[in-house]
This record gives structure tokens, sequence and C-alpha cells, in this order.
């Protein structure tokens, strides 16, 4: 190809609902090129950030007949579908399948050039996955276009199965026996670098057909893996004892006990960590430099995955989905066990009253205005929280009615503040975790009244922290169970009195 960027070619992105595909597309629009998606089902991806920016086809690799329509024009293929789950010889034959037919369409279409992201891997008995993956790449690279095969091992982002995988084992088991898997070298990459490849040999010359190892610049255990990611995301020591009993089957089963990775994407993760994953060669930098600073480690890129929770960004986690964020960013459409834990108690509750008369109270909670239930159970937790060195609910408030960011307030500080709408509060009591409180105000669409809307959040720190969850979970209806109530209730009382005392003053007029 090797025509410059200005000519806007453009690429065709299959698996753009995959998690690596729905950060990819926006990585070609900011690089300048045409953005064709196909995908079986058009609508999943409506809620994609990008959605207007790009053209969506249907199609189907294992139904041929929607190829040739899809393929039409395009100039670069980028081919990030991988059938999991399921027996071995049935995603294995759904994989050939999908290659020769899309290898055939290729060659048919005219395409200028196919990239592929596969498996890496050193060598050896490779597990049925990889040996799926290896025989994609190879049925590409026989296709009579130019391709580019690109070769990760686990990749570290959040949302990416291998990173969850790893996420979730790390933060609930505080000690564990493990397989002897966990003493497999790896050479992890951050997404962003996989993401950066990718964009990076769309333009590659035409003579170029062949794979790229491509790994970051760590090569660590899964063991050494597992103790990094605990000492950056702030846990304990874990302790790691590996015995020779559990076979990849097992172990995927209790991947899927302990993780809510589905056992069916465990398990091939699982078999691909059996044998040594570890780059043989570079030459991808002949072709693609590396960024300044160099690629990102192991520690950095679990660092940018667990930078929402770090940042406290909880209510707004999703905000990638509307403005550009970093490729690690979990995305709304990433599946429903990847992110990390996140518990939620959420309570709304409509009311006469109006959101200027709703706010009004709820900027004046806590310190001597109380929090609108079981006053006993809140000097309780704060004298619990004082026992255990904490702050307690002796700081108070520093304005009886009004609030600004950074205010102390009892045990809590306030997060964000929008006039009329918000009131975040992070807890600054002794937990095994993060903890807020959202209060929100919602004017009713019918224009009279409004709606209040409460939700407690908490991000557990280890296995403590969940264990911390559930234990308190039968005590939540009583405590902010009755909030909503009381503080609607309260807003109602006040607007009425406000009510009466303007019409007693019109009257004495």
């Amino acid at each position: 190809m090797g025509s410059a960027r200005g000519e806007r070619l453009t690429c065709l992105v299959t698996g753009a609902t995959g998690y690596i595909g729905g950060r990819l597309v926006p990585e070609l629009l900011a690089a300048g090129y045409r953005v064709r998606c196909m995908v079986r089902r058009p609508e999943k991806l409506a809620d994609y950030p990008w959605a207007g920016e790009v053209e969506i086809v249907r199609g189907d690799v294992l139904a041929p007949e929607t190829l040739p329509g899809a393929l039409d024009g395009v100039d670069v293929a980028y081919y990030l579908i991988h059938a999991m789950g399921g027996g071995a010889g049935d995603f294995a034959e759904r994989d050939r399948q999908a290659a020769h037919h899309f290898a055939d369409a290729v060659q048919k279409a005219g395409v200028g050039r196919v990239v592929y992201l596969g498996g890496l891997y050193s060598g050896g008995r490779l597990s049925h996955h990889l040996e799926s993956r290896a025989e994609v790449a190879d049925i590409l690279l026989r296709s009579g276009v130019p391709t580019a095969v690109l070769r990760a091992a686990v990749i570290l982002g959040s949302g990416s199965a291998s990173f969850e995988m790893l996420r979730y084992l790390t933060e609930r088991l505080p000690a564990m026996v493990t397989p002897r898997w966990v003493r497999s070298r790896i050479q992890p990459i951050a997404i962003r670098d996989v993401l950066r490849y990718l964009v990076g040999v769309a333009e590659l010359p035409r003579e170029v057909n062949r794979a790229f190892d491509i790994g970051g610049p760590d090569v660590l255990t899964y063991r050494d893996m597992m103790l990094r990611y605990a000492a950056i995301a702030g846990l304990p020591g874990r302790v790691i004892v590996p015995v020779p009993v559990l076979s990849p089957k097992l172990s995927s089963l209790w991947v899927g006990l302990i993780t809510p990775v589905p056992s069916g994407i465990a398990r091939p993760l699982v078999e691909s960590l059996t044998s040594e994953v570890v780059c043989r060669e570079h030459d991808i930098a002949e072709f693609v430099p590396e960024p300044p600073g160099g690629l990102a480690g192991f520690d950095r890129a679990v660092t940018l995955a667990l930078r929402r929770i770090q940042d406290a960004d909880v209510a707004t986690r999703w905000s990638s989905a509307s403005t550009p964020g970093a490729p690690s960013d979990p995305l709304p459409t990433d599946p429903d066990w990847a992110g990390g834990s996140l518990y939620q108690d959420r309570r709304a509750r409509r009311t006469s009253a109006s959101p200027e008369a709703l706010w009004e109270v709820i900027e004046g909670i806590g310190g001597e205005n109380g929090w609108y239930s079981l006053p006993v159970a809140w000097r309780l937790r704060g004298l619990l929280d004082s026992l255990f060195g904490g702050v307690g609910l002796r700081r108070g408030r520093r304005d009886r009615r009004r609030l600004r960011v950074g205010d102390s307030l009892d045990f809590w500080r306030v997060e964000a503040r929008e006039s009329r709408r918000l009131l975040r509060l992070r807890a600054e009591m002794r937990l095994p975790g993060l903890a807020w409180l959202e209060l929100r105000v919602t004017p009713d669409r019918n224009g009279q009244g409004s709606i209040y809307t409460q939700r407690a959040l908490f991000h557990p720190h280890g296995l403590l922290g969940h264990l911390y969850w559930w234990s308190i979970f039968p005590f939540h209806s009583l405590i902010f169970g009755r909030m909503p109530r009381n503080i609607t209730l309260t807003a109602e009382r006040r607007a009425a009195d406000n009510s009466s005392r303007e019409e007693e003053r019109v009257g004495r007029s």
C-alpha cells in the first residue's frame, strides 16, 4: 500500500462490538481513516460514541454471501473475530470456516491489506485456543492479500478478559492454591500499545506478509503478575502456593467460581497460560517505532487500567462513552463482568416538592440537621469509626445551609456539587474499600414536583471488602431505605410552610 494518509483510506473493522474492535475504531478515526464496521446486528453499535462517524454494514463471516458488499472499496480489513466457548472442536471449526470465507472474500474484493490480531506462542505444544489462532493466521497469510498478523499474549486493559481474570483472582483471594501454570513466563502488553500497533501496520509496504510478535517490556510469571497487581492496587501481600493437581479444565472451573469471567471464556485463556508466551522477535519496531518513553510496562499498564477507581471517578466511570478517553478506560459496552466490582444500593422516590425545595433539604444534610434515618445508627457508625482511628461524626459541617466541593461533612467529604442537581459525598471513614453517597434531583417530566434519586456505591478492597459489603447489606434498608421518604417529606413540608407564610404575607398586605 504505502500511500499517504491524506488519501483517506477506508478501513473495515470486523468484530467492532468486541473489546479490541470497540477501542480500535476511534483510534483509526483519530488517525484520519474512513471506517466501516461490519457486524451481524448493527443495532448493537447504537451506544458507541463514534457510531455516527462510521459506516455500519451488516455482515457475517459464517455467511459468505454477506461479505462482498461489506468489503467493496475497502483498503484495509481488520479481522478481529474469534469464536470462544463451546468444545475445542466447535470453536476451532467455526474459526477455520470463518477465516476461509474471509480470505476468499478479501482476495476477490481486491482489498489492499488484512490485519489480524492473534495469540502469542513460543513453540512446543499449543492449547486448542492458540492452535486455532495460529491456524487462522496461516489461512489469512495464504489468502493472496498482504497480511500482517500481530501476536499478543495477555492484554492489559480494563475490560480485557485476560486482565479481568487477573484482577478478580488477585482481589478476591488473599491466599490461594494455584495450578502450575502460574509459573509460566508471560510477556503482557498494554491495550494502548496493541492499538498503536494495529493502526501502525495499516500502511505497511505491500511486500510485507508475515506475523509479528508484540509484547511489553516486562517478562513475568502469572504469579509475579498477581503479586505486582496486589501491590499496585494497594492490597496486602498475596500467598500463592502452586500445586500440580489442578488441570486446565479444573482450573477454568475454579476461575469461573471465583471470578465473574464465564467459564467458557476462562477455559481457553487458562489453557493458553500452560505454555510460555514470550516474544521471539521485535521486528515490528522496524515499521512502527516505539512511542516516546517506550512501551508501557506492567505496572504502568495496570495503573492505567485501574485509573477510574483510583481517581474515584465512579459516578462517571463510563465518561469515555461521551468524550474520547484512554484506550485502557472502561466502556459501557464492555461485558457485565468487566471493570471490577462496584456494589450499589439505589433508591428513588417521586415528590410533589419542587427541585428547589428538594435541593434545599439535600444541601443541608448532615451535621446538626442529621441524615434523615435512624440517628442512633449513624451515631453508632461514627463511634465505631472513631474507635478504629477514623474521623467519626465529630466534624459536622462548615455551614448549616450551604456546601461547597471539598467541605468535610461528618465522616464524608463533598466530592461534587451541582446546584439543584447533584451532591456526591466520598466516605472518609475507615473502610476496606472506597465508598460514595450520591443524592440527585431530577425535575419531573410533567413539570410538577421532582424525583429524588439516591445511590450508595462501594468498591471493595480485597476479600475483606466483599465480606464487609455483604455483612452490612441487611442493614441497608434500615439506614438508606428510610432516607428517600424522610428527605422528600421534609421537602414537601417545608414547601407547604413557605407557601402558607407567603399567603399570610399577601393577606396582610
